[in-house]
């Protein structure tokens, strides 16, 4: 296992054993950071010492892997859940110094958005390399796009300063689909930006189903520097 891989096992590993409870409520995210708190919420339920636990995933790649682990799965339609997550685990693409997010590398930010939105705390898990002077510095802001609407997203986008890509995929011909059946729009904006407000128009094209900002709610940060400097942050 490479440095980088310690690193998010790490991460995950100590966000489920500080943070996670028994009888929570837990959200967990999508990713090849987030994906090792799934397991170690699963050895934890395995070995007893965590119980009670009801998860709602914001992927398919997640569901799969926590039914397949044995980690008991519902969604925020299910009563028992009252709507609401006590905490979500997740990763981010981009973190800058006032703690806004971009996420959506991994195709499923209008889940991801949703199960963060619903809950009481959010803790994002990453290497320090996903932080960043400024939101949209190294990574493009992903937009989940009905089919039929890419050109009129892409035109407003062009409008506003900013350049949009359709994300193709890597190994299917085409472009990538969602989950929930929608193209990704990957965006870039060249010049400084609010975030909170970038958040609210991007929201509101005709089209766009959800976008990779997310500012309205401050998450916790758990940041692997190294194997052995893990720093917990809430300013």
């Amino acid at each position: 296992m490479g440095d980088t891989e310690a690193i998010k096992k790490i991460l995950g590993t100590q966000a489920v054993d500080r943070f996670v409870e028994n009888g929570m409520r837990l959200g967990l995210g999508t990713g090849s950071t987030a994906i090792w708190a799934a397991r170690r919420v699963a050895a934890r339920i395995a070995d007893g010492s965590l119980r009670g636990i009801r998860a709602v995933v914001t992927s398919l790649q997640t569901e799969l892997e926590a039914r397949a682990l044995g980690i008991p799965v519902f969604t925020l339609n299910d009563a028992a859940l009252d709507c609401t997550l006590d905490l979500t685990i997740d990763g981010a693409d981009e973190i800058d110094p006032a703690r806004n997010l971009i996420k959506g590398g991994g195709g499923a930010l209008l889940m991801e958005k949703i199960i963060a939105y619903s809950s009481r705390r959010l803790l994002i898990i990453a290497g320090a390399s996903k932080l960043s002077a400024r939101l949209c510095d190294s990574f493009a802001i992903p937009l989940e796009v009905a089919a039929d609407a890419v050109a009129t997203v892409s035109r407003r986008i062009r409008e506003m300063g900013g350049e949009a890509a359709i994300r193709i995929a890597v190994r299917k011909a085409g472009p990538v689909v969602t989950d929930l059946g929608n193209l990704l729009l990957d965006v870039t904006f060249r010049q400084a930006f609010d975030p909170q407000r970038m958040e609210d128009e991007l929201k509101v094209i005709p089209g766009v189903l959800e976008n990779g900002l997310f500012t309205k709610k401050k998450p916790e940060l758990l940041i692997g520097h190294s194997e052995d400097n893990v720093e917990y942050r809430t300013a």
